[in-house]
């Protein structure tokens, strides 16, 4: 007996069915993954504050430079003040003499106790002491009448002095108001320095006593006769008169009105 035929239509809903079952776990699927992704909020940047290294270096070393700037500065002052003097005797072996104000005005030549003179009579015309640097033996007559206007006359031996010292020298000397410098025949040290009334004698121009010297001695008040007296001469550094030469006379500058003369004293020296 033959079996009855199953309906086309039931196979075809029965693989309805199966389709439609697998289409429901494909979608199913599908709609897990979605819902497993969902929304995500984007991660945070997070920025790390970063030193400036670089601004505190270079402060570091602009802290570091004027300290040391201002370290130099102040032991040079030191260095500077640690030699200077406020007294005459605070320099060694500093000469002292008498030779009272109001010298005689001469124009013949004058034999002084001192070599070189520190007072006595002298010449009507002065040397010129504008910081004067002269390359020969100027008249020693005149070179005092500058030191009774307040002057310092350094001179030293031409023979002895080194380059170096006689470079030193001049630049102490050149455009400083009050000084005047020249060779010197016979003298018996390197170098000397006279004012009115003072002398000291040195081998070096590196000797911190020149520098003392100039600068106490050089227009102090105390010291000098003719307090406020010109030390200008262009005449005499024009044409300056060398030791042996006759004098010019009081007709070449202005004049002072000497008073008395007065004899040298003896030499004393001072302590360090």
């Amino acid at each position: 007996m033959a079996k009855d035929p199953k309906p086309e239509n039931g196979r075809a809903t029965g693989g309805a069915s199966r389709g439609g079952t697998g289409s429901s776990r494909a979608t199913g699927q599908r709609g897990g993954a979605q819902g497993g992704k969902g929304r995500t909020r984007p991660p945070a940047n997070v920025v790390t504050p970063q030193k400036p290294w670089g601004l505190i270096a270079a402060a570091v070393v602009v802290v570091v430079f004027a300290a040391a700037v201002i370290g130099y500065a102040v032991v040079q002052v030191n260095k500077a003040n640690a030699d200077k003097i406020t007294s005459a005797d605070q320099i060694a072996d500093l000469k002292t003499y008498d030779y009272a104000s109001g010298q005689s005005h001469v124009t013949t030549p004058v034999t002084y106790t001192e070599s070189p003179p520190v007072g006595g009579p002298h010449d009507p015309e002065w040397a010129d002491c504008t910081g004067t640097v002269y390359d020969v033996d100027i008249r020693h007559e005149n070179a005092v009448h500058s030191l009774e206007h307040g002057a310092t006359w350094i001179t030293y031996d031409p023979d002895t002095i080194s380059d170096d010292d006689l470079a030193t020298l001049k630049k102490l000397v050149d455009g400083r108001s009050g000084l005047l410098m020249s060779p010197y025949a016979g003298l018996t040290s390197t170098i000397s320095l006279q004012s009115w009334n003072h002398q000291l004698f040195v081998d070096s121009a590196s000797d911190k006593r020149v520098q003392q010297f100039v600068d106490f001695m050089t227009f102090n008040a105390d010291f000098y006769p003719e307090v406020g007296a010109s030390c200008e001469n262009p005449t005499f550094i024009s044409d300056p008169l060398v030791q042996g030469d006759s004098s010019r006379g009081a007709s070449s500058t202005a004049t002072d009105a000497p008073t008395t003369t007065s004899p040298a004293a003896a030499a004393t020296t001072t302590a360090p």
